[in-house]
């Protein structure tokens, strides 16, 4: 639907029904103002801010008798 078609459609109602298309588009624009936008992630940006122990890798005691 155009811009065009949709203004006359709206032209075309009662005016209660027009307020009613109004607030919902303030709704619309008061939902879309509120969604958080994500920034884009920089590959890379956590080094270093993550460390891991030295023995990382190493089996744990508790898991012995599964060994």
């Amino acid at each position: 639907m155009t811009t065009t078609n949709l203004q006359l459609e709206i032209n075309s109602l009662p005016l209660n029904l027009r307020q009613e298309v109004a607030d919902f588009v303030a709704f619309l624009k008061t939902k879309h103002q509120n969604t958080p936008k994500l920034k884009s992630r920089e590959f890379g940006y956590a080094k270093g801010k993550i460390k891991l122990s030295d023995d990382f890798d190493e089996p744990l005691e508790m898991f012995s008798a599964y060994r």
